[in-house]
């Protein structure tokens, strides 16, 4: 049975955050082969309703019951996928207090894919600035492509390449089929050219957008 734990920051309700972070648990389910009958095994921990356990593990150093459920299935995970919205350029302070709480090996070894959402593109280097070193300073294996969602990316064909990508990259690491989409013939590209406005979102979003 594959553990498959989804990491997400999202503050609202409905969170957009929380919503990539559904569609990223999504394609990865359905690379591995379906839900539990598949043999893998979805457990979403949601920090918004941590944020009160998380102040009390800081000024009490005890973690209580429900946080230390979480912090057991964040460590017990055979692939994580998190999810931060952006703050003042960097991942939220909420999301970072759950990684400071973590055991120091807790995700040695663990593949990760590293997602963001932001209201413009122009915040998608978090991935790279961000979220990508902290996540090699635990010791955990981040799948080369990270994935950053802009409030209009929802929708929008490129953000399903990504999710997509993101999602192969990661069952790859966990040893299951790579789940790369075939590359399109020339002929298939000149046939569904991709629109001069989504070139330049792209370029916007940086390589690993």
């Amino acid at each position: 049975m594959t553990r498959l734990v989804v990491l997400s920051a999202g503050l609202g309700v409905p969170s957009s955050t929380t919503l990539l972070a559904d569609r990223l648990a999504a394609a990865v389910v359905r690379r591995l082969g379906g839900g539990a009958e598949g043999g893998v095994e979805v457990e979403r921990v949601e920090l918004r309703r941590l944020a009160h356990p998380l102040a009390d593990r800081l000024t009490t150093g005890f973690a209580g019951e429900e946080l230390a459920a979480a912090l057991e299935s964040v460590r017990d995970a055979d692939a994580l996928v998190a999810v931060t919205p952006v703050y003042a350029a960097s991942y939220s302070g909420l999301f970072k207090t759950f990684v400071d709480v973590l055991d120091r090996d807790a995700l040695d070894g663990t593949p990760v894919v590293v997602a963001a959402t932001g209201g413009t593109p122009r915040h998608s280097m978090v991935l790279d600035h961000a979220l990508r070193p902290l996540f090699a300073h635990l010791r955990a294996v981040v799948a080369p492509t990270g994935v950053f969602a802009a409030t209009d990316d929802f929708g929008d064909a490129g953000l399903d390449d990504r999710v997509e990508r993101a999602a192969g990259e990661l069952v790859a690491l966990l040893g299951g089929p790579a789940a790369t989409r075939p590359r399109p013939t020339v002929d298939e590209r000149l046939a569904d050219p991709t629109p001069f406005e989504e070139l330049l979102r792209r370029a916007g979003a940086g390589p690993t957008g």
